[in-house]
């Protein structure tokens, strides 16, 4: 089967400025090439995932790994998801500290009895797979810190949802030559947020995969699991909706209940689809002829497919 692609940088309001849209798609098309070539080489549509998410995670523009966002007491946690389509198979971890790459944790705990870890359980983890201890900070995500510790953090969120610098929540959906699927989402958090706040990146809400359909989703994340997105979305599937249809319809009734977010979704056959709610779409993907992205699609419509 022609293996299949697409991958997203997260979902806002804006990406002004022709310095941003450049290279934020540079940034994009060229993880997409790298992933791509291993789908082609026969790579596993999990396995693509997981390459795919580590190099937006060591991206610093995006909110995930490198440069994710400080919380209200200064601290990153981060929480990432993987899903295996074939097995139909969760694993995740949730405010994770002082690591590189989580979507390398919810991936180790595919094999696991026990497949989502929360702070705790994830540190002890990475300890006894000696993974080395790192500071995903970056200077951009401190000033920005320290300027809304001066303003008593009067913002609810942090700028992180595709403005100028095209920052934002990351996922990667492969569909691979056997005709398996597979998602991955990871994210650094709103920014500012209460301890302990949970995303929805490491739930069915924001990343979920079976053998009909695979789905990343981005933007608020109180808003995705209000609407159980990415879950919905292949429910509606695997029940005989085509994959357009299925974003469609689930758009429209995100927009109805006011919600601000994106996702991208890949079913059986090969449809790639993408929708959203917000402004922006910061997504790339490969249909198996050539590289497109979603970065100038500012129009009316929900949802786009191929």
């Amino acid at each position: 089967m022609q293996p299949k692609l697409i991958i997203h940088g997260g979902a806002g309001s804006s990406l002004s400025g022709k310095g941003g849209l450049k290279t934020v798609r540079e940034s994009l098309h060229s993880i997409i090439k790298t992933v791509y070539e291993l789908l082609l080489n026969g790579a596993s549509a999990t396995d693509a995932v997981i390459q795919g998410c580590q190099l937006l995670e060591d991206e610093p523009r995006f909110n995930a790994g490198t440069g994710s966002v400080l919380q209200s007491d200064g601290q990153i946690r981060m929480s990432a998801a993987l899903m295996d389509g074939a097995s139909q198979r969760f694993s995740g971890v949730i405010n994770v500290s002082r690591l590189q790459n989580p979507i390398k944790l919810a991936q180790t705990l595919q094999d696991q009895s026990d497949r989502v870890l929360s702070d705790v359980g994830a540190a002890d983890l990475a300890r006894e797979l000696q993974l080395p201890i790192y500071n995903p900070i970056t200077e951009l995500r401190l000033n920005e810190w320290l300027q809304e510790r001066q303003e008593n953090f009067q913002k609810n969120m942090a700028n992180v949802i595709a403005e100028a610098a095209g920052r934002g929540t990351i996922g990667v959906v492969a569909l691979d030559r056997q005709g398996y699927l597979a998602a991955g989402t990871s994210t650094g958090g709103k920014g500012f947020e209460r301890i302990g706040r949970v995303s929805d990146s490491a739930m069915p809400a924001g990343n979920y995969a079976t053998a009909h359909a695979a789905v990343s989703c981005t933007g608020i994340g109180e808003d995705i699991i209000d609407e159980c997105l990415a879950a919905r979305i292949v429910v509606r599937v695997t029940d005989g909706l085509s994959l357009p249809a299925a974003m469609q319809r689930s758009f429209q009734e995100s927009r109805t209940n006011n919600r601000d977010l994106g996702a991208i979704a890949i079913d059986a056959t090969g449809t790639i689809a993408w929708g959203k709610t917000s402004e922006v779409l910061l997504a790339a993907y490969h249909d198996g002829t050539a590289i497109g992205d979603t970065l100038e699609w500012q129009g009316i419509d929900l949802a786009g497919s191929l």
